[in-house]
């Protein structure tokens, strides 16, 4: 049985980065893992850590541990119980660890404790993880009650003393245990002079929700009370208590009662728990928010206080790279941003959580639409598919608005450039990873060697979007970052470069059979082939004295066998095929497409290899056994997709070659200049760039197309670049500020001499 592993556990050490608390995390050394689960609600992990103990964590986020559970326990369940006058039957809404049953016991008035959690799970796994907080729920003045806490509470109204709800942070389904129907369930449900407590959040992080849970509350009960506690393993050290009663007049800071048998709370806690930091009494009563202004927000009110004008930026499509764009545009204040994509829902997503940002519906295909949104803004960022961008373009041209995109520039929009210099507007393209940051480092190597008097011979350029060693085991060596069938058709793209001065050109269905070994380090077995055509770079890069341009794409080793023998067997043919119907199987499927005699696995077999002609044995073994794989030879029934067999290949391979939770990618990207110098001798340099996704955060390819050119938009945006047209960074003019951004981002490539 393979150990137990857990995406929020790297390098032995338990990470939980969360947008709850966004900027920091908590991480603790983990020792080893004890359990994983996920329930019908959540995801469910225990680990045992270095210093705090066995520690439960539900979605990533941390519940308990053993060292400082009890300060949230006996303060979330101490503070109503102690200061109401004669509590007998309490409700425990959540909590299925068992910790606040354990605190509520301690109380003698208590004869009767109801705990109702919906996911037995957590019951489960506490009572064998961690049973110091689980043991007292099987006492005989305990009852335990999986179920729906909103539909217990509808179902016993005035009947308990004291209601505590140990609930989970405001995010999903938790949501709703803060908000005022969930309160108005509670208040319902006590006695004549009950009590509530809940879990309120940190007054660090979000005193603003607590803002809104006080009036919410108060608009219910008598009396509603904010406290907090600390506890070292919670979001920035503390966590806060809503505390209210029914009674008029109640004094909740006033222990009426003596508990014993404590850790952290006592008479003088208790009171204490209510005295509240200058800054959140500041907020919380008088709506005066005193906290330091800094960062964004400091610059967000220059911005404000000198009336600098509003720059609109409107973002076309919500793909991978999207993100980081957006996330760079909205750093600065003074930048509104607009994401547009077909689907609303698409957008809103995209733009969750950003400042200055909204998100719209627009179908690009719509000329009215797309012309009035484009006119309504400064600048369009266009990362829709490129056969849309010289729509765009023309749309700009009409409004006089600027336009970045990542994409090469097509004919379609070369012919532009008269009509976007009679606009006066700036069109910047290629400007991602490749191309992009490609080109910023060609450029520079090529511009100081020039200056330094030497030649470049040889250019060798080479980029792979891959995943991570790691993650890399399927017989593809590959992961799907992008579209299936972007990715699937560039590999029938023709190409064509130079080798010591003669042209090569290839065509798309033999593009494979010239991919070869690549060195790059000894830790990748590497392979390369040619991407499109390399040999106007020659002029583009000025080096006319250059014998050898090429620019390449990088896979892992075995990969281009296994297109080849894909393509040899009509998997990549985008034609649609009649009899490619509903009700047929994978291995049906594959006889037709070969043209083998019957769907028996052995006899497709032996077809394919009659087909492919592979080298040896191995081989053929390696390459059959990756179409097993791939599922070609099954029973199961196929779902074709638009009719022929690339769109059904992708549609398989979406779902056998996605990334999962935890994985992460890496792009690795070298140029190679052999150097010719004044005095006759050589040199070669390399420029590497290897940059690793992170399994939390962004991939490495959203990171390296989307902030390349989200520092390219703010450019533009501050008249950094003045000269009008269709432009791409092959010039020092353009690639030297965009670098000198990129380096201070930690996306710059390393230069070293061989």
């Amino acid at each position: 049985m393979s150990p137990l592993a857990h995406p929020s556990i790297q390098d032995g050490w338990f990470r939980e980065i969360s947008s709850q608390w966004p900027g920091q995390a908590m991480t603790l050394k983990v020792n080893k893992i004890l359990h994983i689960e996920k329930s019908l609600y959540q995801d469910v992990l225990v680990f045992e850590s270095e210093t705090f103990g066995n520690v439960l964590v539900l979605d990533g986020v941390i519940q308990c541990t053993e060292r400082d559970e009890f300060s949230y326990q006996e303060m979330i369940a101490h503070l109503p119980l102690a200061s109401h006058p004669n509590p007998k039957k309490v409700l425990v809404i959540g909590g299925g660890d068992g910790g606040v049953v354990r605190e509520v016991l301690k109380h003698d008035t208590v004869e009767e404790v109801v705990l109702c959690d919906i996911d037995e799970a957590v019951i489960r796994v506490s009572k064998k993880y961690l049973p110091h907080m689980s043991s007292l729920l099987d006492s005989p003045r305990v009852k335990v009650f999986v179920g729906d806490g909103f539909k217990f509470l509808a179902e016993n109204e005035a009947t308990y003393d004291v209601i505590i709800t140990d609930s989970s942070d405001p995010v999903g389904p938790a949501e709703a245990l803060f908000e005022k129907p969930y309160f108005k369930l509670l208040h319902d449900a006590l006695t004549p002079g009950g009590h509530i407590s809940t879990q309120a959040e940190s007054q660090w992080l979000h005193i603003s929700l607590i803002s809104q849970l006080l009036k919410s509350t108060r608009e219910l009960f008598a009396v509603s009370q904010y406290a907090f506690t600390t506890i070292p393993t919670y979001p920035s050290g503390q966590i806060g208590f809503l505390v209210c009663s029914k009674e008029q007049g109640r004094d909740l800071s006033v222990p009426v009662r003596k508990v014993t048998d404590t850790r952290y709370y006592n008479e003088n806690v208790h009171r204490a728990a209510f005295v509240l930091p200058q800054f959140v009494q500041s907020f919380l009563e008088d709506g005066k928010d005193i906290l330091p202004v800094f960062g964004r927000a400091a610059v967000a009110a220059k911005v404000a206080a000198e009336g600098k004008k509003i720059r609109k930026v409107l973002l076309l499509g919500s793909g991978f790279v999207a993100r980081p764009c957006a996330e760079y545009v909205v750093r600065d204040p003074s930048n509104e941003l607009t994401i547009a994509c077909r689907t609303f829902q698409s957008a809103r997503v995209l733009a969750e959580g950003l400042p200055n940002a909204q998100g719209i519906s627009l179908d690009v295909n719509n000329t009215n639409d797309l012309e009035a949104q484009v006119a309504a803004h400064d600048l369009v960022i266009s990362l829709i598919p490129y056969t849309y961008h010289a729509t765009v373009i023309k749309a700009a041209i009409k409004a006089k608005v600027h336009v970045v995109t990542t994409s090469y520039i097509s004919p379609a929009m070369r012919e532009l450039d008269e009509e976007a210099k009679r606009a006066g507007i700036i069109v910047m393209n290629e400007i991602g990873l490749d191309p992009g940051i490609d080109h910023l480092y060609a450029i520079k190597t090529i511009d100081e060697v020039h200056a330094k008097g030497g030649k470049i011979k040889q250019f060798l350029s080479y980029c792979g979007g891959l995943p991570a060693p790691e993650c890399s085991g399927n017989p593809l060596g590959y992961k799907l970052s992008w579209s299936s069938r972007g990715v699937l058709l560039a590999l029938l793209n023709s190409a064509a470069y130079l080798s010591e001065g003669k042209q090569l050109d290839i065509s798309g269905n033999e593009l494979m059979g010239y991919a070869k070994p690549y060195f790059i380090s000894p830790a990748f077995a590497f392979v390369a082939y040619p991407n499109r055509n390399s040999v106007p770079f020659r002029e583009w890069y000025n080096i006319p004295e250059a014998e050898t341009v090429v620019r390449g794409t990088l896979r892992y080793q075995g990969f281009p066998e296994f297109i080849k023998a894909l393509v040899e067997l009509g998997w990549l043919d985008a034609s649609e095929k009649d009899w490619l119907k509903e009700g047929l199987t994978w291995a049906q499927v594959m006889q037709q497409a070969i043209g083998a005699n019957d769907a028996a696995e052995s006899t497709l077999v032996a077809h394919v290899k009659s087909v492919c002609k592979f080298p040896n044995d191995a081989e053929a073994t390696r390459i059959i056994s990756g179409l097993r794989w791939i599922g070609l030879f099954s029973s199961e029934a196929v779902k074709p997709r638009a009719g022929n067999l690339l769109d059904t290949l992708c549609a398989q391979l979406e779902t056998l070659m996605k990334y999962e939770q935890g994985e992460r990618d890496l792009v690795m990207l070298q140029h190679k200049f052999v150097v010719e110098w004044a005095d006759g001798s050589e040199q070669t340099l390399t420029s590497t760039l290897e940059q690793y996704g992170s399994p939390s955060g962004h991939s490495a390819m959203a990171l390296t197309v989307g902030v390349p050119c989200g520092i390219a938009t703010q450019l533009v945006l501050d008249g950094v670049f003045k000269t009008p047209g269709v432009h791409a960074p092959y010039t020092k003019e353009i690639c030297d500020p965009i670098r000198e951004v990129l380096e201070s981002e930690g996306l710059g490539l390393v230069e070293r001499v061989l």
